[in-house]
């Protein structure tokens, strides 16, 4: 009989890390034990199809769809509040910009626009839940708009490579029981940040099915086909500041002018695109360096590539890093704050430094050591990557 009860929240199920991650989450729940429902603020992305049955998705309710959705089709909907408050949080923003000399990438815009529009949505319903998750920030929602006896709130970045303003995140941090950290890294990086939120921090891991992986990799895929003397390389995740994307095209003109015959391919979406198209025009590698764009399911492409690639310049815990381990692909990943506690590098994967050439010397001397290649993928082989049992640790938070 099943007693207990467990919601968690979500802005979309786009294809990226945090989502996939949840995928895995909710496989791993026992629903003959937890009653699960899943509220979704817009019901959009690939990932939706790949809810698995047990989990009870909530109907979209339609102002939560407004959030984060071009304003001209808000204010067609009528949703006259919203689009006035996320204006509201727009003036506030820059006015905080401004008048603190902040300059380039900006996270605290998010916490601006929660704040202001949180206060104007229902109640996502009237339940009372024995745990609630907030899977991705800002925690607004959760906290304001949901009944339960417990609640969680997921840090899924690397807090010391990201602007926020703490003075207005702090409290919502503050007013959960519990914030689920994935990875050791992280909640060092977090607690530098929020000091005083140490005692509630608990370490989470992404929770990742190897079947789950290795049964959707297996598909055929016509872009990534092996060539003589071609070595095709793979990179997935949004195209934003933190993948490093922009880098990319030079990181491989460095590779061509050592000699190497690279095809590099990207698989992602998001709002750096026309800046790393830019790039790649810029560093003449059109003929190298390939988006793919969305694709619903990336693992045959790991799959099919010979090293797969992580050129960013910050991570909480890479899911796409540790699927390509599960596919037993040779992985390259730059030294990010946070990368030595994902790769042992020379064993399961070989860190590279940040700077352009000196990452493409570190891609380099893994292509030519075929040694090193066969010695991890080895490794990969013998080691079990799973981590369901992570999901114990939330049941003992009810």
């Amino acid at each position: 009989m099943i007693t207990q009860r467990i919601l968690i929240l979500i802005h979309y199920l786009e294809i990226g890390g945090a989502e996939i991650s949840l995928i895995g989450l909710l496989n791993a729940i026992d629903k003959n034990k937890y009653d699960v429902d899943l509220f979704v603020y817009s019901h959009q992305g690939e990932l939706m199809q790949l809810i698995p049955d047990g989990v009870n998705l909530l109907p979209e309710i339609p102002k939560y769809s407004t959030l984060e959705r071009p304003m001209k089709d808000v204010l067609r909907e009528g949703h006259i509040d919203i689009v006035a408050a996320r204006l509201l949080a727009k003036i506030r923003h820059r006015i905080y910009r401004r008048t603190h000399a902040i300059t380039g990438e900006d996270a605290s815009i998010f916490q601006y626009v929660a704040n202001c529009t949180t206060p104007l949505l229902p109640k996502v319903n009237d339940k009372e839940y024995d745990l609630a998750i907030s899977f991705l920030a800002p925690h607004n929602i959760c906290l304001d708009k949901v009944c339960a006896k417990k609640k969680v709130a997921w840090i899924h970045t690397d807090y010391t490579r990201i602007h926020i303003n703490k003075r207005l995140e702090l409290p919502y941090w503050s007013g959960f029981d519990h914030i689920a950290s994935i990875s050791e890294a992280a909640t060092e990086a977090f607690v530098k940040i929020f000091p005083e939120l140490k005692d509630k921090v608990i370490e989470i891991e992404n929770i990742l099915s190897p079947s789950f992986v290795q049964k959707r990799a297996n598909g055929m895929v016509d872009e990534i086909v092996p060539q003589n003397g071609v070595i095709n390389l793979l990179s997935v995740g949004r195209f934003c500041t933190a993948k490093n994307y922009d880098n990319l095209p030079f990181i491989c003109k460095h590779l061509v002018e050592m000699g190497l015959n690279v095809r590099w391919y990207i698989i992602g979406f998001g709002g750096d695109e026309p800046l790393i198209r830019e790039k790649i025009a810029e560093a003449g590698m059109e003929d190298h360096v390939i988006i793919l764009g969305k694709r619903s399911n990336p693992y045959p492409y790991i799959k099919a590539c010979d090293i797969y690639v992580q050129p960013s310049r910050y991570e909480g815990k890479s899911v796409t890093v540790r699927e390509a381990q599960m596919l037993c692909k040779p992985v390259v990943v730059t030294n990010y704050p946070t990368a030595s506690s994902q790769i042992e590098s020379g064993v399961d994967g070989v860190i590279v430094p940040m700077d352009n050439r000196a990452c493409a010397e570190g891609i380099k001397a893994l292509i030519d050591n075929k040694e090193l290649q066969e010695r991890i993928v080895t490794y990969l082989r013998s080691h079990d990557y799973g981590n369901e049992t992570e999901v114990g640790k939330i049941y003992k938070l009810i």
